[in-house]
């Protein structure tokens, strides 16, 4: 089983009202439990908005700290999951389900050395 980085696309801007992120909520629990019980889950979580990141920068002996985002932007990294999956097109199944229970853009990607295994 490859493993895949699921990107959850989300646009700057508020979240949704409660109601909408209550069912969104509930979605993402359902798919969850069936990432779960299909043995591909390994790890997801949401993530704070862009304001409020850190970055790190190291130059020799030095190291750099900014407040913010390292870029701007009218979308950014709301979330992440990471799966088991055969193959690309299972992969993309588990992006397709992730993008209805989100209403977001799911981007799909094998991590580095997944792809000749």
């Amino acid at each position: 089983m490859k493993q895949y980085l699921l990107s959850v696309i989300q646009p700057d801007g508020d979240p949704p009202p409660a109601e909408v992120l209550q069912a969104i909520v509930r979605d993402l629990d359902v798919l969850h439990q069936e990432l779960r019980s299909a043995g591909a889950w390994v790890f997801a979580g949401g993530l704070h908005p862009p304001g409020t990141a850190t970055v790190v920068r190291v130059s020799g002996d030095e190291t750099l700290l900014t407040d913010g985002p390292f870029a701007e932007g009218k979308e950014h990294l709301g979330g992440l999951c990471i799966i088991k999956a055969a193959d690309l097109d299972e992969a993309l199944e588990w992006g397709r389900k992730a993008s209805r229970a989100t209403t977001l853009p799911i981007e799909v990607r094998p991590f580095q050395g997944e792809l000749d295994q």
